[in-house]
Formats: structure tokens, C-alpha cells, sequence
């Protein structure tokens, strides 16, 4: 790239930043694995460092899982800006019987967007002493579940989640493409639906004509604990005593109205005064 991806402008915000704040809106904990004299940016996660440089994805996700406090982890690089908050909450949901869930697209494993039991480290350490720097080596050593492309096309029919730069050319593209497709818009909870969410602000990104169902399920997916209380069980409308205000001006009852890029969506229940 001829220069720190981490570091890259992407939607505003270095990219590092981008990719932890949405992570931020699906994980209570993250972990940032750095090299060890490298640059970042302040970032709301902890932050380690390899005690090895250049031992390739396996360092990175075993000092990730040795520093993570939950025991089942998602696992992503910093140059993959379209991750997906619905594959990953499939990734995860799959772990149940398993060690390691790893996509399988392209005909190879993908083991910087995958899901590991924090139990799997010492195997991993175990592989960095023999200088086996390829992931897939834990593989064949653990409860593997290989995720098909045909189980992930319903939730990315692009594959959007395993684009990742490596080049200029790369990077100019995925901006572009960022640009043409997504609408991002901020949602701001108020009253019991921010005591629930435990966050006062949501930052979302929509397909092109998104509207404000599209919102509602978005934030459902993200906060699970908002369905059959703020946002009703179907995902894509509120609950009774729950109105939803765009951009401050009006309150909207239609929830097949488009939203723009930058609108502010406010939902507010009795108890906030809404």
C-alpha cells in the first residue's frame, strides 16, 4: 500500500477507527493487536502489541484472544472496511458445538474474518515456537465448522465482507464503492431505549433507498435487546408508546420513508417525553 492501512481515510475517520466503531456496535469488548512500535490513533478498545513482529495472522489473533476477556472471539483484519453486522452475528451463532467458525469462499478458509474460542490459544502459541504461521494448520486440530459460500449468500450477496485493500487501486475502489452504496445515518435513543441499548448514539450504514424499517431491523441486529420492547418482533417498527423523529423536525409514522445520507433518526419513548 506504500503506506499503515490502519491509518488510511476511510468515511472520515481513519480506517482503524471506522472498523472499530462498528465493531464497537455488535462487541462489549474489542481488542486492537499492533506491532510493536506502531502508530494508532486514540481508539475507545484496549490495545496490545505483538511481542514478535512479522509472525503474520496467527500473532495477531493469538495475542487478540490472549488479551480478550470473553471467551468466544470474532477475529477481523484493519483492512476490511465492509464488514457485515449480519454475517457476523451468523459466524457467531454458530460456534455453539465448535472451537473455530471460518468462511470458506474463493476456495480458501478466511481466517481474518472468523470466530475462535479464546481456549485455542495456547495452540497457537504452540504453532508460533514451530514457526507454523499459516492458521490453518489449528484447523484440522479443533472443532472446525467451515461456513460455504452458499450458507453466506443470503446475508453478503456481494462478499462485500472479504474485500480487503492491498493495494492503491484497492483502496480507491473501496472508497468509491463506499460512497455509491452506503447511507449513513445516526441514530439517537433517548428514555428506556437508551437505557436498554446502553449507548445514547448508533452510527449505521444503509443500502442505497434504505429506509427507516430497514433502521429499525439494523438496530435490532445490533441491539437485540431493543425487539418486543422498543422495536416490535417483525424488526421493523416500534412498539406502541415509541415515536420516531428524523432529523428533529418532524415525526414520521411511515416507516417505508427513505432516509437520506446524515439524517439523525430520534426515537424516544413516554418516559423521555416523547
Amino acid at each position: 500500500m506504500g503506506q499503515p492501512k490502519a491509518l488510511l481515510p476511510f468515511a472520515g475517520e481513519p480506517l482503524i477507527v471506522h472498523l472499530v466503531r462498528r465493531l464497537e456496535q455488535l462487541f462489549t469488548d474489542t481488542v486492537v493487536v499492533a506491532a510493536p512500535e506502531q502508530e494508532l490513533p486514540a481508539l475507545p478498545s484496549a490495545i496490545v502489541r505483538d511481542d514478535v513482529a512479522y509472525q503474520g495472522p496467527v500473532g495477531g489473533i493469538y495475542y487478540g484472544l490472549n488479551a480478550a476477556r470473553e471467551e468466544i472471539c470474532f477475529v477481523t483484519s484493519c483492512d476490511a472496511p465492509f464488514l457485515n453486522p449480519r454475517l457476523i452475528a451468523f459466524l457467531m451463532a454458530q460456534i455453539t458445538d465448535y472451537d473455530v467458525v471460518v468462511p470458506f469462499t474463493d476456495e480458501r478458509y478466511q481466517p481474518l474474518h472468523a470466530v475462535y474460542r479464546k481456549s485455542v490459544a495456547p495452540l497457537l502459541k504452540t504453532q508460533l515456537e514451530r514457526n507454523e504461521l499459516r492458521p490453518i494448520f489449528l484447523y484440522d486440530k479443533v472443532r472446525t465448522r467451515k461456513i460455504s459460500e452458499n450458507e453466506m449468500l443470503p446475508l453478503d450477496p456481494d462478499g462485500l465482507s472479504f474485500l480487503n485493500m492491498n493495494s492503491p487501486e484497492d483502496y480507491q475502489a473501496a472508497q468509491a464503492r463506499w460512497s455509491a452504496a452506503s447511507i449513513p445515518v445516526t441514530v439517537e435513543l433517548f428514555g428506556v431505549a437508551q437505557l436498554l441499548a446502553k449507548t445514547k448514539e448508533v452510527a449505521l450504514t444503509l443500502a442505497p433507498d434504505g429506509t427507516l424499517a430497514q433502521v429499525f431491523q439494523q438496530l435490532a441486529e445490533l441491539h437485540p435487546v431493543l425487539l418486543g420492547r422498543v422495536i416490535d418482533a417483525d424488526g421493523n417498527h416500534l412498539v406502541s408508546g415509541y415515536a420516531c423523529n428524523l432529523n428533529g423536525l418532524a415525526f414520521v409514522k411511515d416507516f417505508r420513508t427513505q432516509v437520506q445520507p446524515g439524517d439523525k433518526i430520534f426515537i424516544l419513548s413516554a418516559d423521555a417525553g416523547g
